[in-house]
């Protein structure tokens, strides 16, 4: 979290100092991604338990859920959400490739890795029960794109001509991704989604208590 407010606060020397840095794969995933993932996710299903989420229909009322059931939750956003990075990253790499840069993997997931954390961090607007899920992703995708803008050049170093056109398609392709998470997500809390529920219910079940 303390990235995410550099990043946002003091960009250009938070990008310079993380190039230099030239971190491993490994290093950003256990020390800066994983921890902000399962400490946003921790935070996300506190609220699960203890303030619910409200779900719609014909009476609409606060769902309040079971300790198993918030860990099979959880459990499948990190998932989804480190697998949403991985795809990100796979995306820049490509993109850094069409434009005529060659790159390693580790450039690309090191700058959206870095760049996702303002995303990543709004998670916790997700505490309330009846704030609109859609408010803490635009503000958190808002501001991860600004990060982007100068991460991207920063990191990927394309040839300046061709340096917009890298961050347009990898923040287009990472709103794309994270909305299609947000939008299964929210229609879960509010109940579109009952055999899914039942699903997880039962996955919860069969975790030992």
């Amino acid at each position: 979290m303390i990235k995410a407010l550099l990043l946002l606060v003091r960009p250009v020397q938070t990008w310079d100092g993380i190039d230099r840095s030239a971190r491993s794969i490994g290093y950003i995933l256990l020390v800066h991604l994983l921890p902000l993932i399962i400490l946003t996710s921790v935070a996300e299903g506190y609220g699960l338990m203890h303030w619910g989420k409200k779900q719609k229909g014909e009476m609409p009322f606060l769902k309040h859920y079971q300790l198993e059931e918030v860990v099979v939750i959880e459990t499948v956003q990190t998932l989804l959400l480190l697998g949403m990075v991985f795809l990100g990253a796979y995306a820049a790499k490509s993109f850094a490739g069409t434009f005529h840069r060659r790159h390693t993997f580790r450039h690309a997931f090191t700058a959206v890795a870095y760049g996702c954390a303002p995303l990543l961090t709004l998670r916790l607007g997700d505490l309330s029960a009846f704030l609109s899920p859609w408010i803490p992703w635009a503000v958190g995708m808002v501001l991860t794109i600004a990060v982007l803008y100068h991460g991207l050049p920063c990191i990927l170093k394309p040839d300046p001509p061709h340096a917009f056109g890298l961050f347009f398609m990898t923040s287009l392709t990472l709103a794309v991704i994270n909305g299609m998470l947000r939008l299964v997500t929210s229609f879960y809390f509010i109940g579109r989604f009952p055999a899914l529920e039942k699903a997880i219910m039962g996955i919860a079940g069969d975790t030992p208590s």
